[in-house]
């Protein structure tokens, strides 16, 4: 009997990635759960009663490429190699470029979202190519559509994961590897638990990870979630830059760290 299939999540510790670890969970898979926080990690799969030989918890700060990458290697090592690779680490903080100190906030948020995704795809493509199957999620968000004031380092890291991932999808699709984008719109995480302006089709993580997976496993190209930002953000896109100015005059920005 060949072994259940097994996906490795970044980011686990809470929000978007903890909800797409209990997802995944239920629908009989094992998980390679990788965090920072590791022991937290271990405590919520215990709490959850999760049996202890269908995961497994890395301690991995993926803006360390060393350790993410190290993270990976001993994944395949003690697990085998994922069907389902998740780049889902990422971090939200408001800068302001006239403030000297949030130039390392955008190093801090690019190194976590953009070098982390692709470090953590990294140990994993050349046994997959091999292999010639598996799945890696790029977790972009639907502010990657259009900038947002305040959002300067966000919204761009988030554009870059769209391209990024786009590019690797054409690079892999001759190995028979499904490169997916996921675009969540508002989350009720951490992450925009601080957010000063209005989050419409806000969602609870349960009900994201529940659509996420079914996009995951159907091996989509790209899904913004829900579908409703999907349309939102379309027509942000196509929205001449006077009136998009003109729409978001007055919008309260992202609050900066410490704020």
């Amino acid at each position: 009997m060949s072994a259940a299939p097994l996906v490795f999540i970044t980011g686990a510790s809470s929000g978007i990635g903890q909800a797409l670890a209990a997802r995944f969970y239920r629908a009989g898979y094992r998980l390679a759960l990788v965090a920072r926080r590791a022991a937290e990690v271990q405590a919520w799969a215990e709490a959850q009663g999760l049996d202890a030989a269908r995961f497994a918890v890395y301690g991995a700060d993926v803006r360390d490429i060393g350790a993410i990458t190290g993270a990976g290697r001993a994944c395949i090592e003690t697990q085998g190699l994922p069907d389902v690779v998740i780049a889902n680490a990422g971090i939200s903080i408001g800068i302001d470029t006239a403030v000297l100190d949030d130039i390392e906030v955008m190093r801090a948020t690019f190194e976590t979202n953009n070098i982390g995704m692709a470090a953590t795809f990294q140990p994993f493509i050349t046994a997959m190519c091999a292999r010639r199957s598996g799945a890696l999620v790029g977790i972009a968000s639907v502010a990657g559509i259009r900038g947002l004031p305040g959002h300067g380092a966000y919204c761009s890291s988030k554009a870059a994961v769209i391209s990024y991932c786009e590019s690797l999808r054409g690079e892999l699709r001759p190995s028979g590897l499904k490169v997916v984008t996921v675009g969540p719109g508002y989350v009720a995480t951490p992450l925009t638990s601080e957010n000063r302006y209005s989050m419409p089709f806000l969602m609870q993580p349960d009900a994201f990870a529940d659509k996420a997976f079914r996009a995951i496993t159907a091996g989509v190209s790209y899904r913004v979630i829900p579908w409703q930002m999907g349309v939102v953000a379309k027509l942000l896109r196509a929205l001449p830059n006077a009136l998009f100015d003109r729409v978001l005059a007055g919008r309260p920005r992202k609050h900066r760290q410490g704020e």
